[in-house]
C-alpha cells in the first residue's frame, strides 16, 4: 500500500513539473486595420499550427474581416480589437478582404 501511494504521489509531481512543457504556446499574430487597409497586406504563419489572430482596428467605422478560405467572418467595430482562434493550417496562400471596404482592404495568410 505504501509502494502504490509513492508511486502515484510521484506520477502526480511529475505530472506537475512536465505540464508547462506540454502546454506550448499558441502563435499570435496581429493585423491592423488603418485607413481602410489591413497592414500587413500578408501575414506568414507556421504550417500545422493553431494560432491566433489579434485585429485591432485603428479606423472611426467598423470593418468585417472575411476570409470563405479560412472559414472566418468578425466584425471589428471602430476603435475596437477582436481575437480570432485559428485551426491548423496545411501550406498554401488564404486571400482575405474587408467586406464594409472590398476594394481598399484586401490581404492573405501565407502558411508555411
Amino acid at each position: 500500500m505504501r509502494f502504490g501511494l509513492y508511486c502515484l504521489s510521484l506520477s502526480l509531481l511529475a505530472g506537475v513539473a512536465l505540464a508547462p512543457l506540454a502546454q506550448a504556446e499558441t502563435p499570435t499574430y496581429t493585423l491592423e486595420i488603418k485607413n481602410h487597409t489591413f497592414s500587413p497586406e500578408t501575414l506568414t504563419v507556421p504550417a500545422d499550427t493553431p494560432w491566433t489572430l489579434i485585429i485591432k482596428n485603428h479606423d472611426k467605422t467598423p470593418e468585417e474581416f472575411e476570409s470563405e478560405t479560412l472559414s472566418r467572418e468578425k466584425i471589428i467595430p471602430g476603435g475596437g480589437q477582436v481575437r480570432v482562434k485559428m485551426s491548423a493550417l496545411k501550406p498554401g496562400t488564404y486571400p482575405f478582404m474587408g467586406e464594409f471596404n472590398p476594394d481598399k482592404a484586401k490581404g492573405q495568410v501565407v502558411v508555411k
